[in-house]
């Protein structure tokens, strides 16, 4: 925990370096301090620095304590946090958006169901930080930013082919990427195990990666409707030279649009800057365009990554821990993080705020359908062993797609099964 910012202190820029200061919890009477946990490379220091500044001057009996912390390995720290009887612990933390429900199982987390109801506007929340955020029928993640894939491509290779703007339907979308996939060029560079981009073919056709039923949780990539994503993104990857057996990382989906010939790839915005990095000759060339649905009127459903804000059900300092997340959570520093970080913010309502950034536009206009993982609290043991991509490998490569799907869906159910130990 530490004090509010000092005059002698802000030069040093970052609110971790007031503990050389000799700032130590406690000292400043009068303030209660309330130690706050966020990831690294969340926000800024420039953003957390402002932000602490202007909430310690507009709550005079509060201090703020922002730790950063590492993703790697925070699962368990976050977990022994919530059992610490301590005022040590933290009073605020940022955590995944689809790790709510692992942290609420055995009463970790506060319910905040009637501030999300009554002072944080939950009803325009994107629903791909809201729903996982929710656990059976209670609200302890509040929405803080979220990213998703769009469509990255090439204006000349557009141009050169005669498409004059991005395609906004499914099927448009095949026939502008056939067209795009000729000569030495790909129409598309997807690699066979990008199986988030997958998730969103699905959830646009209307099925689901697992469902629960009866409180027990089973595969469901064996519905009619799953396996019409699956045939989307078949149709879709032939028309490019992705690997088959590999994941978008594998090479570096960035790296072979860089060395040119590729129309256009599936990815967050941020990854056009370390393609230009790679290739100048592209900068200027790049466009984005939210990933197409089935109907014109409103873009595919897709994967929404980001992050929520929880409070542990123990801290000592509820009433000032929900005034900072109602501050980030608010639209003044929704705004302010937005248009620092490039992120989508946390409500529909606030696109207008990036709608000047065309890669961020194109991700808030498709975080408006966006979706998350299975809400089950086991849900990580399903992408540790990931059969959702051995499952994709085995359809493109020749099996029968409704066989090899009822097989990953029997997996997907073993991982999930709460009886098992």
């Amino acid at each position: 925990m530490q004090q509010r910012f000092l005059a002698a202190c802000l030069a040093l820029a970052t609110t971790a370096a007031l503990s050389g200061c000799g700032l130590l919890p406690g000292e400043e009477e009068g303030r209660e301090t309330i130690t706050v946990w966020l990831m690294k490379g969340s926000a800024s220091s420039g953003f957390l620095e402002k932000f602490t500044e202007e909430f310690e001057r507009e709550h005079t009996d509060l201090a703020l304590d922002v730790q950063i912390q590492d993703w790697s390995g925070i699962g368990p720290k976050v977990s022994a946090a919530l059992e610490a009887p301590d005022a040590d612990a933290p009073d605020v933390i940022e955590v995944g958006n689809t790790q709510v429900a692992q942290y609420v199982d055995g009463g970790g987390l506060l319910d905040l169901t009637l501030e999300s109801m009554r002072d944080f506007g939950m009803d325009d929340w994107l629903p791909g930080l809201a729903d996982p955020g929710s656990y059976r029928g209670a609200q302890y993640g509040i929405p803080w930013y979220a990213a998703n894939r769009v469509v990255i491509y090439d204006k000349q290779l557009f141009e050169e082919a005669g498409i004059k703007n991005p395609p906004t339907t499914q099927a448009d979308w095949l026939r502008d990427t056939a067209r795009l996939n000729t000569g030495s060029n790909q129409g598309i560079y997807l690699a066979g195990q990008d199986w988030y981009t997958l998730a969103g073919f699905v959830w646009e056709e209307g099925g689901e990666l697992a469902e629960e039923k009866g409180g027990r949780w089973k595969g469901a990539l064996d519905s009619d409707a799953a396996l019409r994503g699956m045939d989307f993104y078949a149709r879709l990857q032939a028309l490019g030279q992705g690997p088959k057996a590999a994941d978008e990382e594998d090479p570096p989906q960035a790296g072979v649009f860089a060395k040119g010939g590729v129309a256009q790839i599936i990815s967050v915005p941020g990854t056009a800057t370390l393609i230009e990095e790679q290739n100048p000759a592209l900068k200027g060339r790049l466009g984005f365009f939210p990933i197409p649905g089935k109907s014109k009127n409103k873009p595919g459903a897709v994967f929404t990554g980001g992050s929520d804000l929880v409070i542990p059900q123990r801290t000592d300092q509820q009433r000032g821990a929900v005034k900072v997340v109602a501050a980030l959570a608010g639209r003044e520093w929704q705004t302010e993080l937005a248009r620092t970080m490039n992120y989508v913010p946390n409500k529909t309502t606030l696109a207008e705020v990036v709608a000047d950034e065309e890669g961020v536009a194109a991700m808030a206009k498709g975080a408006a359908h966006g979706r998350a993982t299975p809400g089950s609290k086991r849900w990580a043991a399903v992408e540790a062993d990931n059969p959702i991509k051995r499952y994709m490998t085995d359809v493109l490569i020749g099996g029968d797609p409704a066989t090899e799907a009822r097989k990953a869906s029997r997996r997907i159910t073993e991982l999930l099964d709460n009886s098992r130990s």
